[in-house]
């Protein structure tokens, strides 16, 4: 029986994900034509078509479908091997600060698979706004962060990119009355440079209603329905969805993990982790969407 290389899995699941030979390559570190000899490999290996022509595009065939399922739990478990072995005599602390948004949806299971690998490590969480949580990541205060980008840094890890969305509250009136009610963070904000531009850009008149130097405050705005706001799909449930009304088109946003230069090996490790989960947590979100 032949064995497969998790690292033609690893590209794999990235090509799936994201979509394209280009992205994936950019995920696994790898030029366009190594990915496409690494999936002509794979489909040597598995002896059928991973992938089958869909309109212009191509999708997973039954097969590809199979096999990702195993390729995650595959790559889960060398994930899980590769952080207990290192981190079973690791301690010491690793201080880490993220958005509101990622520490509401995305930080559950990164903890809980962190703290079961590296049970001796100490967690000093930090929730906040990213140009807080910058600075305190740059005075040295802070090992890993989780922030909206502004530009490329030296210390990153991983970006994350997501849709912009236009969100508001099932109920009220928020998208009916000209000027466009916006409820918007306290600057310095990407999200509220964004908004503001693109309505700017389309003529389209609107007025601030509500303003908050937390997201909480925010949440509580588009809730109650008196204005709209723009966020991610992070932000969408039971009482808020996706505004009704035509409006611009959003930017993507862009998220990064940085890790500081000299943080100790439990912070390297909690920041791979972290940018693993959070990348798969995305590509659940596309498919979702």
């Amino acid at each position: 029986m032949e064995t497969i290389d998790p690292e033609l899995l690893r590209t794999f699941v990235a090509f799936t994900d994201s979509g394209s030979l280009a992205r994936a390559a950019g995920i696994v570190g790898r030029s366009p034509s190594a990915v496409t000899a690494q999936m002509h490999r794979l489909e040597e290996i598995v002896g059928e078509a991973l992938l089958e022509p869909v309109g212009r595009g191509r999708a997973l065939s039954p097969a590809g479908e199979e096999l990702l399922v195993h390729a995650r739990k595959i790559l889960a478990a060398h994930r899980e091997a590769w952080l207990s072995l290192k981190g079973a005599r690791a301690d010491g602390q690793v201080s880490f600060g993220a958005t509101q948004d990622f520490a509401d949806t995305a930080l559950h299971g990164v903890l809980r698979a962190f703290a079961r690998t590296h049970a001796r490590v100490r967690l000093d969480l930090r929730v906040g706004r990213s140009a807080e949580l910058t600075k305190g990541f740059e005075e040295g205060a802070v090992d890993v962060v989780l922030t909206m980008r502004l530009a490329p840094m030296p210390d990153e890890v991983a970006v994350l990119r997501e849709p912009m969305l236009w969100l508001a509250s099932s109920e009220g009136l928020a998208t009916a009355p000209e000027p466009l009610p916006l409820a918007l963070l306290d600057p310095p904000c990407g999200f509220r440079n964004a908004a503001l531009s693109a309505l700017e850009r389309a003529g389209r008149p609107y007025r601030i209603a509500a303003t908050s130097p937390s997201l909480s405050g925010l949440r509580a705005a588009v809730r109650a329905g008196i204005a709209v706001t723009a966020r991610t799909s992070r932000w969408i449930g039971a009482d808020i969805g996706k505004a009704s009304d035509r409006l611009p088109d959003l930017p993507e946003a862009e998220f990064a993990i940085r890790l500081r230069a000299d943080a100790l090996g439990p912070a390297a490790d909690f920041a791979r982790l972290l940018g693993d989960a959070l990348d798969g947590s995305r590509a659940a979100g596309r498919r979702r969407r």
